[in-house]
């Protein structure tokens, strides 16, 4: 089968297309013909090897050779102590700390996994489970939204942004989505109330308020964005710096002590509501935005279009 490997960190560059052997499931696995995979920003601090990363992946190089986690696909063979699947179904799941969805077979473990609805293309399936995890816990587990509230999605316009303005309109809020100049007619077409280009105005300096800040890229100061909230604000972080991250953990319970604003932390929990994505699909609610599909020779462009920023929802290969 083919697979995109890769056996020390750096940039693209460093993958290659090869032929290598078809796995074979455990007892509790199954085996999966991937038809689509989507990429995320784990996968590129898994290739760039950053410090958290090597500490996860080998640091000096790699334990795990293949990247891909958000994977759609054919069950192709089950094991023996597998209940929930059998031959012939389609499904679809994140595979975060196992990876390997870059490839044209992989083995998952049932728990990762869940049933795609026929009306759902594989694409679509394979653009879903970590955006839309991080957007559903963000906003509703973990920032606790409520109709009528003013949302700002920091990073609007990548797969996180796009499921989170499709949620978010569910509860009747006033949403406002912050990107590039590129993305700006993106985020209105899918239902962004307001839209602020980061390059021509800074929305922690505008004398905005938020009583809900989505910060998908946490490139801004703690300090910063806890200006744009409204008192008894809440600000959720999904990613992104990995000292802001620290730096919000560090300092949030001060903030709320003399704000009265709030920092929270999401700490993703794979796969928690791909039942709830399933109805919402289903209802038409929500449709993935994806930028692709691209074949699975095409990867190198596709890597490096999600690691220049510049892609529109979530980047999609196709196997």
């Amino acid at each position: 089968m083919k697979a995109i490997i890769y056996t020390k960190y750096g940039g693209p560059e460093v993958l290659q297309l090869k032929e290598i052997e078809k796995p074979f499931p455990k007892d509790d696995e199954v085996l999966i013909k991937v038809h689509a995979v989507s990429i995320n920003d784990w996968d590129m601090g898994l290739l760039h090897g950053d410090f958290i990363n090597r500490i996860l992946n080998g640091f000096f190089k790699p334990k795990k050779k293949i990247l891909g986690s958000d994977i759609a696909g054919v069950v192709e063979q089950v094991g023996k102590n597998v209940s929930r699947f059998k031959t012939g179904d389609h499904v679809y799941g994140d595979l975060s700390g196992v990876w390997a969805g870059f490839a044209e077979y992989t083995c998952a473990s049932e728990k990762a996994l869940a049933l795609k609805p026929a009306g759902m293309s594989f694409e679509e399936a394979s653009a879903i489970p970590q955006a839309a995890m991080l957007a559903v816990q963000g906003l509703i587990d973990i920032g606790k939204i409520k109709q009528g509230q003013k949302l700002l999605v920091n990073g609007a316009g990548g797969g996180i942004g796009s499921f989170a303005v499709q949620i978010a309109k569910l509860y009747g809020v006033e949403i406002t989505g912050v990107d590039s100049t590129s993305k700006l007619d993106m985020l209105r077409s899918i239902g962004f109330d307001h839209v602020i280009d980061y390059t021509q105005e800074d929305f922690t300096k505008n004398g905005r308020r938020y009583d809900l800040i989505l910060d998908v890229k946490t490139n801004r100061s703690i300090f910063d964005c806890c200006r744009a909230l409204s008192p008894g604000g809440v600000y959720v972080t999904v990613g992104g710096s990995m000292g802001l991250l620290f730096q919000a953990l560090f300092f949030r319970s001060f903030l709320s002590l003399i704000s009265k604003k709030h920092i929270r932390i999401v700490m993703l929990k794979p796969n928690k509501d791909l039942a709830y994505m399933n109805e919402l699909f289903e209802a038409g609610k929500i449709k993935p935005v994806i930028d692709g599909p691209y074949k699975l020779e095409q990867f190198i462009k596709a890597i490096r279009l999600f690691e220049s920023g510049d892609h529109k929802g979530k980047v999609v290969i196709t196997m």
